[in-house]
């Protein structure tokens, strides 16, 4: 038998019926809330996020103006860098040139009396002797004394080495064959510098050169005085 539903049974209904709507009123309005504060926050990281992406790419784009600033600097410093090495090159070259033109002057004067004192009867000398070969080579002879019977090429340098007095012996070996007219000749060689490198003089006499060397505002011969010269 069914239970009979009084009037008090139908309010209680519509009241707790009211009480759910509102709580599901309040729910619905917190989660409207909340979904406001997320929103917001959403948003505001957004735009701080992009913010900092304008900001980066700024200071992104400063940084590769600054380097690219100092790349171009960096190869202006290199051009002119490049520009004085070639300067100082070029300098050195014409000082070196000029520092043998002044060996050269400082030598040549003193050749005759030097070797005639050494029994080698001498009366010219010559400046830049020069003998240009069929294949575009060219021999030259800083100075070169000599008279019908001998000849005496020297090599002149401001810095002797001992590779520039293998070089000069290498020319020895070859002179008579380069110089022809001097075929009949005795060929003597000789070295001369203002400064002269460790062994480099020594080992030019080993092989019987004579070595000119500075002695106060002349040169004079290293060589001992009983030196036997090598003849070509």
């Amino acid at each position: 038998m069914s239970e009979t539903v009084t009037v008090d049974d139908v309010w209680k209904a519509f009241l707790e019926t009211d009480r759910r709507m509102q709580k599901l009123q309040e729910m619905q309005a917190e989660t409207d809330r909340i979904m406001r504060e997320m929103s917001a926050e959403t948003d505001r990281i957004i735009r701080e996020n992009s913010l900092a992406m304008r900001e980066m790419n700024a200071e992104t784009d400063r940084k590769m103006q600054e380097t690219d600033r100092k790349m171009q600097e960096t190869d202006r410093k290199m051009q002119e860098t490049d520009r004085k090495i070639k300067q100082v090159t070029q300098q050195i070259g014409q000082l070196g040139g000029r520092l043998g033109e002044f060996v050269e002057g400082l030598v040549k004067p003193a050749c005759i009396a030097m070797f005639r004192e050494r029994g080698i009867p001498v009366d010219e000398v010559y400046s830049r002797v020069i003998r240009e070969l069929g294949d575009q080579r060219v021999v030259e002879i800083d100075l070169l004394v000599a008279d019908t019977v001998a000849a005496i090429p020297i090599e002149v340098k401001s810095h002797l080495k001992v590779e520039d007095v293998r070089h000069h012996l290498d020319r020895l070996d070859q002179f008579k064959s380069l110089f022809p007219r001097y075929a009949s000749c005795q060929i003597y060689g000789a070295v001369a510098g203002i400064v002269i490198a460790a062994e480099a003089d020594q080992f030019a006499m080993n092989q019987g050169l004579f070595v000119i060397v500075q002695s106060g505002e002349t040169v004079k011969l290293a060589n001992k005085p009983d030196f036997k010269p090598k003849i070509w």
